[in-house]
């Protein structure tokens, strides 16, 4: 088998998984995912740099046994315990009895519960800066909790000036044939990479900012995550893309979702986007919630700084896929945005006053509401004008 090589020490053992639709059991997998793995020679020891999805162990292993015919592997950093990552930790123990894990108390704990390892020799606890000789090489270990789970880190090797970063700057996407981003075409990735950050690192920014802050002296030549491509020639480009999305400083463009169960609500978002388009405004994304997969709305209401809400009322309540998507921007904790909302009802208009309030409970710039009874008139139609009118002015005020 032959291996991909990053470095002439530092090598890929990862795998691609196409046969998952869903990540994390929520978001849809159309181009597939990669689970990265990475092994590091140094002139005395070898390190393993995460591992990965347990019913893909058989495949990294067999690339290890190609790299290491002596059978030799004495360290396995861990710089995430998500399982799609962890999973493969009993299957690398049984093969390498001797090797040391090498993590963070909170690493060491969750290693303890979600695999049972009990045994405190298999152990070596880090903290922040700790160093690891391999040789010739060092790796040295940053904390980056909460990016996104508590035990985080990442791990440098200074004299390669390479850094292996878990999940940050990951993206969606297996790899198919190329590793490195020279090797590939990568506009797939890179839109990819704001729906995985959205849908999975979205609520935890300022810890994302922390994590950028720590590692911005370190000399880097190439990002490795634990999913989506090595970056190397793009490497201000996605840090850029990744310091965005944590500070939430949006992109020019306007997402509209809307549920409609009959069409009439589907109309107004319509005529939204068609007097947007006539104020002058261009990238305009149009989602319906009732057939679209929360995945992609939830991006492309995370990337834009216009976002414009509706649905009908249904049940004294807002039409449910429209509300599961306000919920899920209210768990990320949305800010930096200009709003505006619509609703449509039969006889009692709820989900217009309830998406405003939910709307407004985000502290956001709101530009109105319009409640429309039954269907379209030309009343109605006057009433998107002001709200459009008002919203583009704001828009254009930011």
């Amino acid at each position: 088998m032959k291996l991909r090589k990053i470095s002439d020490n530092i090598h890929y053992v990862g795998v691609n998984d196409r046969s998952s639709m869903f990540f994390e059991g929520l978001w849809p997998l159309p181009y597939g995912v990669s689970y990265n793995s990475y092994i590091v020679k140094g002139s005395e020891k070898i390190a393993l740099i995460d591992g990965v999805e347990s019913s893909y162990a058989r495949e990294m292993i067999a690339s290890l046994k190609s790299e290491n015919k002596d059978g030799k592997i004495d360290y396995l950093v861990i710089n995430h315990m998500e399982p799609d990552h962890s999973g493969s930790i009993p299957q690398l123990i049984a093969l390498y009895p001797e090797m040391k894990i090498i993590g963070n108390s909170k690493t060491i704990q969750m290693v303890q519960g979600f695999y049972h390892i009990e045994n405190p020799d298999l152990f070596i606890e880090i903290k922040e800066n700790s160093e690891i000789s391999l040789g010739d090489l060092t790796l040295s270990f940053i904390m980056t909790p909460m990016v996104h789970w508590p035990e985080t880190m990442m791990t440098y090797c200074k004299e390669e000036k390479i850094i292996f970063t878990g999940d940050a700057f990951g993206t969606f996407g297996a790899l198919n044939g190329g590793l490195i981003d020279d090797e590939m075409e990568c506009g797939i990735y890179i839109e990819e990479m704001y729906r995985y950050y959205s849908n999975i690192v979205g609520k935890y920014g300022k810890f994302v900012l922390n994590a950028l802050n720590k590692i911005s002296s370190l000399e880097i030549d190439y990002i490795c995550p634990t999913h989506g491509p090595v970056w190397h020639s793009r490497l201000a480009e996605v840090t850029d893309i990744v310091r965005r999305l944590a500070a939430q400083e949006p992109e020019a463009g306007v997402t509209i979702v809307y549920g409609s169960m009959y069409g009439n609500t589907g109309d107004l978002a319509d005529l939204f986007a068609t007097e947007l388009n006539r104020r002058g405004i261009r990238n305009i994304k149009v989602h319906n919630a009732t057939v679209e997969n929360l995945s992609s709305i939830i991006a492309d209401a995370f990337r834009y700084e216009g976002l414009i809400v509706g649905a009908p009322t249904y049940s004294n309540e807002i039409f449910p896929p429209v509300k599961n998507f306000l919920d899920a921007m209210k768990i990320r904790e949305m800010r930096n945005k200009v709003v505006a909302s619509f609703g449509n009802h039969g006889w009692a208009p709820l989900a217009a006053k309830a998406i405003s309030a939910t709307l407004a409970s985000m502290e956001l710039d709101d530009a109105g509401t319009v409640a429309m009874k039954q269907s379209m008139n030309a009343a109605t139609a006057d009433e998107v004008s002001v709200v459009a009118d008002r919203f583009v002015e704001m828009l254009t005020k930011k």
